[in-house]
C-alpha cells in the first residue's frame, strides 16, 4: 500500500470491479484514455484476473479516497506497466474515474505516489508515458512533477472522427530524486574479474 496525504494506492480487489466498469461506462472519463468503449463486467473479471498472475510488482493499484471521509472511497486506479526490467524502465497510467473528484489536485498525488515506488522501491531508472495532445490538464500534472517531453506521435489516436497526436513524456530516476531533495542511488556492485 502506497499511502499519501488525501489518497492511497492499494491492490485491486474482486470487489473493486463494477465500480470500474461504471467508471469507464462513462465517455468522458475514456475520453482521455486508450479505451474506446467500456467493458462489460464479464471482461472486467478477466483484466482482473490476468493482472493477478502477474507478477505482484508488476500490478496496478485501485486509488483511493481517504482524506474527508470516513472510510476509503475508491476514486480511481493507476499502477506501472510495460515493464522492461534489462532497462528498468516502465509506463506510468492513471485514471481519476470519479469525475467530483477531478480538478483538486489527486492525480497529481497518485503520480508523486507511483514515481516514488518506481524509483525507491523498484529501482527504476525510467518513467516515461503517453497522453493526448488535447489534454492539457494532464500534461500540466506530468510537468509540475518534472516529466519531460520527449516526443510526439503524430494522428496517433483516431476517436471521434479525427486524429489527434499523443505526447510521449519521460522522467529519469536522477531528475526525480535531484527535484525531491534525494541523494542518487549508488550504482549496483560490480563483480570482480576473475581472468586477471
Amino acid at each position: 500500500m502506497l499511502v499519501g496525504k488525501r489518497v492511497c494506492l492499494r491492490p485491486i480487489e474482486r470487489e473493486d470491479l463494477e465500480r470500474f466498469v461504471r467508471f469507464f461506462a462513462d465517455p468522458e472519463v475514456r475520453a482521455n484514455l486508450d479505451m474506446v468503449l467500456g467493458l462489460s463486467n464479464a471482461q472486467e473479471i478477466t483484466w482482473f484476473e490476468e493482472q493477478s498472475r502477474q507478477p505482484l510488482l508488476e500490478q496496478p493499484f485501485a486509488v483511493d479516497l481517504v482524506q474527508g471521509t470516513d472510510k476509503p472511497r475508491l476514486i480511481g486506479g493507476a499502477g506501472l506497466r510495460a515493464f522492461d526490467w534489462r532497462n528498468r524502465s516502465a509506463e506510468l497510467g492513471l485514471v481519476i474515474g470519479d469525475k467530483s473528484m477531478w480538478g483538486q489536485g489527486l492525480g497529481t498525488e497518485v503520480t508523486r505516489l507511483l514515481l516514488r515506488h518506481a524509483f525507491f522501491t523498484l529501482n527504476l531508472h525510467r518513467v516515461w508515458l503517453r497522453v493526448f495532445a488535447d489534454h492539457v490538464r494532464a500534461q500540466k500534472v506530468y510537468e509540475k512533477v518534472g516529466f519531460t517531453l520527449e516526443g510526439r506521435q503524430r494522428d496517433g489516436d483516431f476517436r471521434n472522427g479525427r486524429y489527434r497526436d499523443v505526447l510521449v513524456y519521460s522522467l529519469l530516476s536522477r531528475e526525480w530524486r535531484q527535484r525531491v531533495g534525494e541523494p542518487e542511488a549508488p550504482p549496483p556492485p560490480t563483480t570482480p574479474r576473475s581472468d586477471g
